[in-house]
């Protein structure tokens, strides 16, 4: 949703643990080299503890991309399993058959026999319980018993526990000794100080597509106060103090709105209360005061009500100054008149008006508007999906923009938007057709013929469209690009300038002032190189694929 306003290119933040965003902190990397150790010849056991959000299972995804291709894999993500349960997984995850209500001892002798075959033709077998702290007893013993198959060199199955750090009690157990004494590596994962914070900040908005800092000294410092320093705890601080930035406009982040995110997020107070009680008691005082004050002047005030004319019920009623066309997507249009008499003599447009208010209100959901979106390109949203990745499992692709209606207008695509009522709250529509200085305004089911003001008025400077991409997009075009791309770009300047191309055999002058016009116009940092944001933007205007607003419009 606020990508394109700090020029990201995917979201930076999200908890899902990507191996792509991963970050190797020092204590990371000494956590990578001990799985990696443990995967060594002598097999056995492996331990992997650290507090919640600490970037465990991160750590072991990145180790996946590690091991080597003569290994096979068994990822258990639940391990609230029984003995029988637990192997029955392990079957699953390493494609072995088994057949209906198996025993222990069949799944056991499958497994060893799986085992056996794999190291007669060279390969490891692997296996990783991620949240492993909620093993039972017997089920850990029924796993160090299945490591008892091993050659005289190496054990023939290899263990890595992950968990919290109950996992390192449960292991004490008096029980579970002789598996505690088969780990052959064990590791804590401890939290990021502030330095490595702030590295981990930036290196997530540089695999996002951001080489700029966006966080100043004091946010990384309030980050790394609220978080203590958990990398999932700082990607939500940094998510929500994202969305603070971009609803008030404001770049960098500052101090003021990490901590504000984290009163949203964990509850957390900025100030304690030694700092807040001079306040409270100040105000205690203002608000004594002023109650002294208004029952001292009780007897004036309500002689001065009395005194007052009381408006007609019909004067008080709010008036109605905007043309609504009112229609749903499957009826004709109905037209309705602007009034030209006083609110109490025209009820038709205060019902109309009615109608928009609630739709209004009930169009809270993003997912509906892109719904209508994608229904505009005989496409459909995809469950389980977001609405970029169902466009792209589609052939199409998201863009999003800040702008006003010229920007929309200009582009000439339907577009969802983002809108605000009278009171600030969100809601989303679809833009469907344009005439003149009329929109089409879909909200839910409904749609509705609404005025230049009136969207003026309500559009909070956020739409995304979708669209077609005709080609491949180079990821820039500046000075060193070749000949063919650099005859591209002025090609497509001209088409947009409506003006004849030159030919080209170098990046010059005029192509690059031509090129900062462009971006200019667009609302684009005008840097006189084609990179992404600007690449995007002239092949909306060259696709011929898609519905348009108009199709008379012409793009300037």
């Amino acid at each position: 949703m606020y990508k394109a306003f700090y020029g990201l290119n995917d979201n930076p933040f999200s908890i899902a643990p990507n191996p792509h965003y991963m970050f190797l902190s020092d204590r990371h990397r000494e956590a990578l080299a001990h799985l990696t150790y443990g995967l060594g010849e002598t097999g056995g056991f492996v331990l992997l503890t650290g507090e919640v959000g600490t970037g465990k299972t991160t750590v072991s995804r990145c180790l996946l991309q590690q091991i080597p291709d003569n290994t096979d894999t068994a990822f258990i993500l639940n391990p609230s399993l029984t003995e029988l349960e637990l192997l029955a997984t392990l079957c699953d995850e390493l494609e072995i058959s088994y057949g209906e209500n198996p025993t222990l001892k069949q799944l056991t002798d499958l497994i060893s026999m799986y085992l056996l075959n794999n190291h007669k033709n060279g390969r490891n077998t692997v296996l990783i319980i991620d949240e492993a702290q909620h093993l039972r007893s017997e089920v850990l013993e029924q796993l160090r018993l299945l490591t008892n198959l091993e050659t005289n060199t190496k054990k023939l199955l290899q263990v890595i526990l992950i968990g919290q750090p109950e996992l390192q009690q449960l292991l004490k157990r008096q029980d579970l000794r002789q598996l505690a004494q088969r780990i052959t590596a064990r590791y804590h994962l401890l939290p990021l100080n502030r330095e490595e914070i702030a590295l981990y900040v930036l290196h997530r908005l540089q695999v996002a597509g951001r080489h700029e800092p966006l966080f100043t000294r004091k946010a990384i410092a309030a980050l790394h106060k609220h978080s203590g320093g958990i990398p999932r705890l700082t990607n939500l601080l940094c998510e929500r103090a994202l969305m603070a930035g971009y609803g008030q406009g404001k770049v960098p982040i500052d101090h003021k709105m990490v901590n504000q995110a984290a009163v949203e997020v964990l509850g957390d107070i900025d100030e304690s209360s030694e700092k807040r009680w001079p306040f409270v008691a100040a105000a205690a005082l203002v608000l004594a005061f002023g109650l002294s004050f208004y029952l001292f002047n009780r007897t004036a005030i309500d002689e001065n009500l009395s005194a007052t004319t009381t408006l007609p019920p019909a004067q008080a009623q709010q008036p109605v100054d905007e043309p609504i066309t009112t229609t749903t997507a499957d009826k004709p249009l109905i037209q309705v008149q602007q009034p030209q008499a006083p609110v109490q003599s025209t009820p038709a447009v205060n019902a109309d008006q009615q109608i928009l208010r609630q739709a209004m209100l009930q169009s809270n959901s993003i997912d509906n508007a892109f719904a209508g979106l994608f229904g505009l390109w005989d496409k459909q949203p995809i469950i389980g999906l977001s609405a970029c990745q169902a466009a792209q499992q589609q052939n199409l692709a998201c863009y999003q923009q800040q702008g006003n209606w010229n920007s929309i207008m200009r582009l000439n695509y339907p577009a969802v938007v983002y809108l605000q009522d009278a009171q600030a709250n969100v809601f989303y529509g679809v833009i469907v057709e344009r005439q003149v200085d009329q929109i089409l305004l879909q909200l839910g089911e409904q749609q509705f013929w609404v005025n230049k003001d009136w969207f003026d008025r309500h559009f909070s400077g956020t739409f995304e469209i979708l669209w077609q991409p005709d080609s491949i997009l180079p990821r820039e075009i500046g000075q060193a690009s070749s000949v063919a791309e650099v005859q591209w770009l002025e090609n497509s300047l001209a088409i947009v300038s409506q003006r004849r191309a030159r030919l080209l055999t170098q990046f010059d002058s005029e192509l690059e002032q031509q090129l900062m016009q462009f971006q200019r116009q667009h609302g684009l940092k005008p840097d006189g190189i084609a990179g992404n944001q600007t690449l995007i933007q002239l092949n909306l205007y060259l696709s011929q694929q898609g519905p348009r607003l108009s199709a008379s419009e012409e793009r300037r």
